[in-house]
């Protein structure tokens, strides 16, 4: 999943960035409210965390353009004022949900990982699809009794294929959603990570579509290219 946080207070940005980074998420950390109306706009975000009390626009005005641009990516507001009055504004205006400083990252993390599980269908708890089961905690992959711990990359990797399970999903896709937006993205080394989990969950559970991308999923054999 790939995070965009908005937040201008550079203590705590940099805090949340680095344990977004520690929990298996690629987040591009803006501090503007300018900046971060403009940057969701361009950018596939799965999810937004967003501070209210930021320079140029404040963090109602970017959750109003959001929505007037018919951005629909989960909205998480997270904010030292807790007047009824503003969660009820920031929930009309299309929030999915509130955080009041200070909090646990704790709590963020779980938030986080509800609201965009609520976004596509899914219910809260561990990941779990063909078979394997995704521990988020210990970015670990089960498949029965056996295990395998991942690396940060295979694990926003898997991630992603599980949450979209049967979906064709192109390189430049994947890479948009495992890599933040600064980072050195070389769609051809998607390749390497698909291999990788291959090895680790099972040819079977990854097919290559020549020329469209990969679906996570067991089908045909024959259609399998490692």
């Amino acid at each position: 999943m790939r995070l965009l946080l908005v937040e201008d207070d550079a203590l705590l940005g940099n805090n949340v960035q680095q344990a977004l980074k520690a929990a298996g998420y690629a987040s591009d950390w803006m501090q503007e409210g300018k900046e971060a109306r403009i940057q969701g706009s361009l950018e596939p975000y799965d999810v937004a965390i967003l501070d209210l009390g930021l320079p140029g626009l404040n963090g109602l005005q970017v959750l109003e353009a959001w929505r007037a641009e018919g951005l629909t990516m989960p909205v998480i507001v997270l904010t030292a004022r807790s007047s009824w009055q503003e969660k009820v504004e920031a929930f009309n205006l299309g929030a999915d949900d509130y955080v009041t400083k200070p909090f646990h990252i704790e709590e963020l993390l779980a938030r986080i990982s509800a609201v965009h599980k609520r976004s596509i269908g899914l219910v809260s708890g561990d990941l779990a699809s063909e078979g394997l089961r995704l521990d988020e905690h210990t970015q670990t992959v089960w498949s029965g009794t056996e295990s395998h711990t991942l690396t940060g990359t295979e694990f926003r990797l898997l991630r992603y294929f599980m949450l979209h399970p049967g979906r064709i999903l192109s390189k430049s896709e994947l890479t948009e959603h495992v890599y933040a937006y600064d980072a050195d993205k070389d769609s051809n080394v998607i390749e390497v990570y698909v291999n990788r989990l291959r090895q680790k969950v099972g040819v079977d559970k990854i097919q290559t579509r020549r020329g469209q991308g990969y679906v996570f999923g067991s089908q045909d054999p024959e259609s399998l290219r490692v």
